[in-house]
């Protein structure tokens, strides 16, 4: 199972990664080439790859440049699906590298380890506290293993919300007690944006549909959102579900932040240079706050100060590119010049395909139909273009922006743009454009 960050090292061929890993570590042209071979072989599936990673586990050395890649190492071979390599990857159970025991667990929850062995190591692991137990309860939750029940129903009373949440949902999944869900959901607004975050896992793995709506709620990344969205709804029997949660999948990649519920609150209104700095801050909930904020400013202040942040950082980072994607679109008032330098940062931004911006295409396409519905009709045969790489998103905001300039455009045309569509393969599309035909 490979990702979007994961091939950083396109002319690293497979062979030259497998040498690297028997090379002598006194031969290294870095230190870090370990990591960076152990890392690349996720794009290399196979024998050849599984026994070299396996090999990696056995070196004896304990430089940190070894270690560092041995946690590599166990991580890629949970996500190759080396079932064959599960005793030789548990034998780092008893690492005293609690990192490499922690991505250890992680790739034996991956490869459904059933070796009672190994499942009895991470029970003694998660009853004298000597790794991270939130990672443990949900390996052996999401393994089945009864056995831990009662250790995992005590910790219930923790004091750490990511430890209480996780057990709580494992005993969800163990038992079939729902009664405690509720207090996890109370945990998608607490102060810390991780423990939030957390919650959403938690309610994921607990199956617990039904608070759909306080996790689209939640102020946090819409992808980790949208992430429980999909897994949630994403099944053959959720079909009704999904035509009944439609609106909240529009809710997240709309992203209005009247739509969150917000942590945070200024003491006294900031300036617009304050405002927008907030765009860039890690905590999703100041941002939305900010967002909310801007709102009040009039659009002559502010586009000196966006242009002037946009140029310096905000076209590449990541976090506040989003969140520019969203403030641009978000009012019509803009002057001719900045409505034209808008245009082309929208448009750019639709066909972006660095991995890292993913999340603001569809913001992107979203914000140009809002300020040019007819320029964002001619527009949609290029964001849909297989050069682009749409992925479902873009394609369902496409969808959701025709819905939302309905009025504002020739209905023929708008008809003649979802014809792109009627074919897609996916089931969150498909069920968007059944709720339009249906409406």
């Amino acid at each position: 199972m490979t990702g979007r960050f994961d091939n950083i090292h396109p002319e690293l061929t497979c062979e030259h990664a497998r040498r690297i890993l028997l090379q002598p570590i006194n031969e290294l042209e870095s230190q870090s080439d370990y990591y960076m071979a152990a890392s690349h072989l996720i794009n290399c599936p196979g024998s050849e790859t599984e026994q070299a990673l396996v090999n990696l586990l056995d070196n004896p050395l304990k430089e940190q440049a070894v270690n560092i890649a041995k946690r590599k190492a166990v991580e890629v071979l949970g996500r190759l699906g080396a079932s064959s390599s599960i005793s030789k990857i548990g034998q780092c159970l008893w690492s005293e590298d609690r990192y490499l025991v922690e991505n250890t667990i992680f790739a034996l929850q991956q490869l459904k380890c059933n070796n009672p062995r190994l499942t009895a190591k991470m029970i003694d692991l998660l009853e004298d506290n000597r790794c991270n137990q939130r990672v443990l309860i949900q390996c052996l939750a999401s393994l089945s293993v009864q056995e831990c029940l009662a250790t995992i129903q005590a910790l219930k009373n923790s004091e750490s919300p990511g430890i209480r949440g996780a057990a709580i949902a494992a005993d969800a999944q163990l038992s079939g007690s729902r009664k405690q869900l509720s207090v996890v959901a109370e945990h998608l607004l607490l102060p810390n944006q991780m423990d939030r975050q957390c919650a959403i896992q938690d309610l994921i793995d607990a199956q617990a549909v039904e608070y759909l709506p306080s996790i689209v709620a939640s102020p946090v990344s819409p992808a980790f959102r949208m992430r429980a969205c999909r897994l949630l709804l994403n099944v053959q029997d959720q079909h009704p579900a999904l035509m009944e949660s439609i609106h909240l999948i529009d809710t997240i990649l709309i992203d209005e932040p009247d739509d969150i519920t917000l942590v945070h609150e200024y003491d006294v209104t900031p300036n617009p240079d304050f405002l927008v700095r907030d765009l860039f801050n890690t905590d999703f909930s100041r941002c939305y706050l900010a967002l909310k904020m801007l709102r009040s400013i009039s659009s002559d202040v502010l586009w000196p100060v966006i242009s002037k942040q946009w140029d310096e950082e905000a076209h590449n980072d990541y976090g506040a590119h989003y969140f520019f994607m969203r403030l641009m679109g978000s009012r019509g008032d803009w002057s001719q010049q900045a409505l034209s330098c808008i245009d082309e940062i929208l448009k750019s931004s639709a066909i972006n395909l660095r991995p890292q911006f993913q999340k603001s295409r569809a913001a992107a396409i979203y914000s140009i139909a809002q300020l040019n519905p007819s320029h964002f009709l001619e527009l949609i045969p290029q964001f849909l273009a297989d050069q682009y790489m749409p992925p479902w998103d873009c394609r369902y905001a496409v969808i959701l922006a025709l819905e939302s300039i309905s009025n504002r455009v020739n209905q023929l045309d708008a008809d003649n743009c979802l014809k792109l569509l009627a074919d897609d393969g996916d089931c969150f599309v498909q069920a968007k454009l059944s709720s339009m035909q249906s409406a």
